[in-house]
């Protein structure tokens, strides 16, 4: 029994993809189409808008409301899940019998809907959410976010449980993968890294004349990751910084203005993003929370010159002999000087992450999710 259509609920309109979560939904939505898979899309607006891009890719597409505000938080289910409840998402669900992929803990509120129980159900599990809203939690300085953040861990952790009813898990990585396995032995669980943009290992020859951080500025967890690096990192190093971004905050963009060598690009376009990782001599590579994939592993690794990354960025993946590593301030340092000064060897690099990277190739685990579902159906 093969799958030929195809549920998909997404926590928000998946396009434009500049952003982690909406990454790996697109780029999965483009490759499920490729495969010859009618994908029904089910999306929460927030201010995106309907989007004919989606059409190119999907048979249909729908949009429902998010219920933002405080009745929402002030339910025991997590804000993130309590807000995606819409009875037209239901009553569209049940005018096919098609499996449902559910993108995120976000969408899962109908997991437990009795009216769905002969559905094939599929949960895309980007991260361990209560340890991911924990990092937030530590990671936001204003008190009433940090309160926020503290309370949706408390309740994600209470409702996780919820993921049991699914009939098949897909984890971002093997640390999450390990996680779902040992809470949930009784679930299939199975490894299936983001979807992503690139296809191709491109290299820029020469030398670049700038470091790049990136990232969703808007975070706290890369706030924080941006402010350690301009404040501890390159306070004292005579090395031009870029740091680009999705919605820079006030508080970082009022740090970067006190550094000559630090500049800021703040919302930029795809386009312009990928000639900034491209062209930079490094890309620095830096977090505290070590759930899920960060994307901007994947793009750097495919795109970028040396890669320069702690720990626990590399954290549940396979990518750690690709990577320079730090994991202090001055180590740190003293790899930033010594590669700025280097020239790449383009051609073995390349031959390196083609071999490593051949488990995050896009139409690979596009296969890889049609076998998990189809295996399952049997």
């Amino acid at each position: 029994m093969g799958i030929h259509q195809l549920n998909i609920i997404s926590f928000n309109v998946p396009y434009p993809a500049n952003y982690g979560g909406v990454i790996d939904v697109f780029y999965k939505i483009k490759h499920l189409h490729k495969n010859g898979i009618k994908v029904h899309l089910h999306c929460f607006d927030y201010g995106r808008g309907k989007q004919s891009e989606l059409e190119k890719y999907c048979e249909t597409v729908h949009y429902y409301k998010r219920q933002t505000g405080v009745f929402s938080f002030l339910s025991l289910t997590p804000y993130i899940v309590k807000s995606r409840v819409a009875a037209e998402l239901k009553s569209n669900l049940l005018k096919n019998d098609f499996p449902i992929l559910f993108e995120g803990l976000h969408t899962s509120f109908l997991l437990n809907d009795k009216a769905f129980k002969k559905h094939f159900t599929i949960l895309r599990a980007t991260n361990i959410e209560h340890d991911y809203y924990s990092y937030l939690a530590k990671a936001e300085q204003h008190f009433f976010k940090k309160i926020y953040f503290s309370i949706e861990a408390w309740k994600a952790k209470k409702y996780e449980p919820i993921v049991q009813q699914a009939n098949l898990i897909l984890v971002v990585s093997k640390t999450d993968e390990n996680y779902f396995n040992t809470q949930y032995p009784t679930n299939k669980t199975v490894f299936i890294p983001c979807f992503h943009a690139e296809e191709k290992i491109e290299i820029q020859q020469g030398k670049g004349n700038y470091v790049l951080y990136h990232g969703n500025l808007g975070v706290p967890e890369n706030e924080a990751a941006a402010l350690v690096i301009c404040n501890e990192i390159f306070n004292s190093l005579d090395i031009p910084l870029i740091i680009a971004g999705l919605n820079p905050t006030k508080k970082l963009s009022s740090t970067i203005n006190k550094y000559k060598n630090i500049q800021l690009v703040g919302n930029p376009t795809e386009s312009k993003m990928q000639e900034l990782i491209s062209n930079a001599q490094i890309n620095l590579l830096y977090t505290h929370q070590p759930t899920g994939l960060k994307l901007k592993l994947l793009h750097s690794l495919f795109k970028g010159r040396f890669c320069l990354a702690n720990s626990t960025m590399l954290s549940g993946t396979t990518l750690t002999n690709l990577c320079e590593i730090a994991d202090d301030n001055e180590t740190f340092k003293a790899k930033i000087r010594t590669l700025f000064q280097q020239e790449i060897d383009v051609e073995t690099v390349k031959t390196q992450r083609e071999a490593l990277l051949a488990n995050y190739s896009n139409q690979e685990n596009c296969l890889k999710l049609i076998d998990a579902i189809t295996n399952q159906l049997v």
